[in-house]
């Protein structure tokens, strides 16, 4: 199955395994499924890191690329067609990275590893 991975579900896993719920640990480990972070999030973690408000373990680059590795990530393009489907979502959210998530999953039908209960108002499948 494939599965997108939100932000702090992501920084988690790499950096504190113990955050996770065992629901979202089991499904990030199993080897079945195909694990997708959106370009987003690459985006998110990267404009955090670089003002200050995000510590990671590793520069920023090498956090990405080890996490990438480490996980087995692939990622999830920006397109046209996300970004149509995000400017028509109703603003349960306004987090426009979530935004741009929820998109991604319905649009392809991906359930998101999140503890974001907020993003259940979208009627995505969301892991956790």
């Amino acid at each position: 199955m494939r599965l997108l991975v939100d932000t702090h579900a992501l920084l988690w896993a790499v950096d504190n395994p113990s955050r996770l719920s065992a629901p979202a640990a089991a499904a990030l480990r199993d080897p079945t499924n195909r694990l997708l972070i959106g370009a987003g999030t690459v985006w998110e973690i990267s404009i955090k890191a670089g003002l200050g408000k995000l510590a990671l373990s590793l520069p920023f680059r090498q956090w990405m690329e080890r996490a990438i590795a480490d996980l087995g990530l692939a990622i999830l393009p920006m397109t046209v067609e996300y970004a149509d489907r995000q400017a028509t979502l109703p603003h349960h959210h306004r987090d426009p990275f979530d935004r741009f998530l929820v998109a991604q999953a319905l649009t392809d039908a991906i359930p998101i590893v999140t503890a974001d209960a907020q993003l259940d108002a979208y009627g995505v499948v969301r892991i956790w």
